[in-house]
């Protein structure tokens, strides 16, 4: 579902990678656009992390082309290298160097030293919330609190393309929506973002494009838009839920009762967006005042478990 007029910053184009034997990415596509973040969705085994490691140019592919920020990330991987920043989905730390001074580090390693080094990491600081912990050592940080070193580390030399692996992973609820709102921020100023993530909610509220992964094959951009418009299983809430209850009885809509902090609710199935309209006009119309018709696990949750199911038949 890449858009867009300008130059793809990320761009694979039938890249395959094996092991011995064992092929874990094969000929997969995929183009991430300034100001784009895509998500990068898959099961455990299915090639995400081989295909991270490629773009990071940290695993070279079999074959297919690989192109970070317009340079080619196989015969050229210091331009690509200069263009982007990596952030694992674990942290290795120096561990006699604190949060300042790691950040220090790796302003000297992209060539920044002095006043900008010092006027770039007191900004990376206030950036990732790691002021109050930039003198403390990095090996005694939080799991949640390397996640946010591994983030200021990767955007030290301010790159055009972010490639970001289970970025949120250790992060409390506070710091997701921080996290959300820096990487946001981000792609408002051109950054391109392809990140993977296990928590589907969180990359829905976050990304504007996704790629399937599964056995190392990604979707085509058809198969996607197909996935995404088939949500099965909607939640409503309404004011009165007996008024709610006997319209959908009235209708012979078959419902699941649901308990919910927010409230009593129903759950419905559906066949696809077009009979939720539907449903959603005929209970308007039968006075049902409703509060909330919505699906019942997130759309990109349903859209891959179909994507899933779709390619295993």
């Amino acid at each position: 579902m890449s858009t867009g007029a300008s130059s793809p910053s990320i761009l694979v184009s039938g890249v395959s990678r094996s092991f011995g034997s064992t092929t874990v990415v094969h000929e997969a596509n995929l183009s991430v656009h300034p100001g784009q973040i895509t998500a990068l969705v898959g099961p455990n085994g299915s090639g995400k992390t081989t295909l991270m490691l490629m773009l990071a140019t940290l695993l070279k592919p079999d074959s297919g082309e690989i192109r970070i920020g317009g340079h080619d990330a196989v015969q050229n991987p210091r331009a690509a290298r200069a263009t982007l920043g990596w952030m694992p989905d674990a942290l290795g730390v120096w561990d006699s160097l604190t949060v300042r001074e790691t950040l220090i580090a790796v302003c000297a390693m992209y060539g920044i030293s002095g006043l900008a080094a010092g006027e770039r990491v007191e900004a990376l600081l206030t950036e990732t919330a790691l002021t109050a912990l930039a003198g403390q050592r990095s090996h005694t940080l939080s799991r949640g609190q390397k996640q946010r070193l591994s983030l200021a580390r990767a955007l030290v030399h301010k790159p055009s393309v972010l490639l970001l692996d289970e970025p949120a992973s250790g992060l409390d609820p506070e710091a997701r929506l921080a996290q959300r709102q820096a990487l946001e921020k981000l792609s408002n100023e051109g950054t391109a973002i392809l990140i993977t993530s296990h928590v589907l909610d969180e990359l829905e509220q976050l990304a504007n494009d996704v790629v399937f992964l599964r056995e190392g094959h990604t979707s085509t951009d058809e198969t996607v838009a197909d996935a995404m418009r088939h949500n099965t299983r909607w939640r409503i809430r309404a004011i009165d839920i007996t008024t709610l209850d006997e319209a959908l009885a009235a209708l012979h809509t078959p419902v699941t009762p649901q308990a919910l902090l927010s409230g009593e609710s129903r759950v419905v199935e559906l066949t696809n967006n077009a009979e939720a309209a539907e449903l959603l006009r005929s209970l308007v119309t039968a006075g049902v005042q409703i509060i909330e018709f919505s699906p019942a696990t997130g759309s990109l949750e349903q859209a891959f478990l179909r994507f899933n199911q779709e390619a295993t038949q």
